[in-house]
């Protein structure tokens, strides 16, 4: 397992995960970040730079050329093996399962070699210090890269990836994590558990704007992001990519909750 430290991390620092291909999103965060006068140095990715949207080569791209922090998710993990699936965790034979063969097509035939060793090299954990607090970043856990953890799981499931994570590395105080697409932070005990959203997917709640997250002064925000996600799904259809995912850019609700435990659902599908 691949470890990065990034030493002491001064100012605020912004979080992001799930850029899913989609290049307006990618552009509108580093907008933000200019405006908020955030370098890269202070950028942190959960991973998944390439997933459901409509331009994976030219969002990688992106991505590389900031040089910001990233932490490998379970696509980087696939495409850089070479692999036939995405690897997310969906149950075999799902809606999600079945929906995610089309776009994992698409960016399977974008990517190049060059940008396939690049995941290949990305680090499993990075590590650094705010405000005094040692912090580590995965993806969606230590066990397992696509576990789903939510904002509703066991408190049980984060303590046993706390364990595995601290006795891989060492104490931490916080744990930045991504993969399951819904912001949220948790407290478990001692530890700060901070999923920061992602910014190439809405996060299931009937709008459009992705999320983000800024560690500042001790407290972590979650922020939404605003960019033009009629772009982003014209580019999706443009592609052929009209699986679902094209109008959740713009209606904000997943093309399927299968995925999402009961109490995540709208509530006239959460008995479905």
């Amino acid at each position: 397992m691949f470890v990065q430290d990034l030493g002491q991390l001064d100012g605020p620092v912004l979080l992001f995960g799930g850029p899913y291909s989609n290049l307006p999103a990618t552009q509108a965060l580093f907008d933000v970040a200019r405006d908020r006068g955030i370098g890269a140095d202070h950028m942190i990715c959960t991973g998944d730079v390439v997933a459901y949207c409509a331009d994976p080569a030219e969002t990688v791209a992106a991505i590389r050329a900031s040089g910001c922090a990233i932490v490998a998710g379970n696509c980087e993990k696939q495409l850089a093996a070479n692999e036939m699936d995405c690897g997310c965790g969906f149950e075999a034979g799902s809606a999600c399962d079945l929906l995610s063969a089309g776009w994992y097509a698409h960016a399977d035939r974008a990517i190049g070699a060059g940008d396939r060793a690049w995941m290949g090299g990305v680090p499993d954990i990075v590590t650094f210090i705010h405000q005094g607090r040692r912090a580590a970043v995965i993806h969606g856990g230590v066990t397992e890269i696509s576990r789903f953890l939510w904002p509703t799981s066991p408190e049980a499931e984060f303590e046993a990836e706390i364990d595995h994570l601290t006795g891989l590395i060492g104490a931490v105080y916080m744990v930045i994590a991504g993969h399951c697409g819904i912001p949220f932070v948790r407290s478990v005990g001692a530890v700060d558990w901070i999923n920061a959203g992602v910014i190439g997917m809405p996060p299931h709640d009937g709008r459009p704007e992705t999320r983000y997250a800024v560690m500042s002064d001790g407290t972590v925000t979650i922020e939404r992001l605003r960019y033009d996600h009629a772009v982003a799904a014209d580019h999706m259809r443009q592609r052929g990519l009209t699986q679902g995912y094209d109008n959740a850019l713009l209606s904000g609700y997943w093309p399927s909750e299968e995925v999402l435990p009961p109490d995540l659902r709208r509530p006239a599908l959460a008995s479905g």
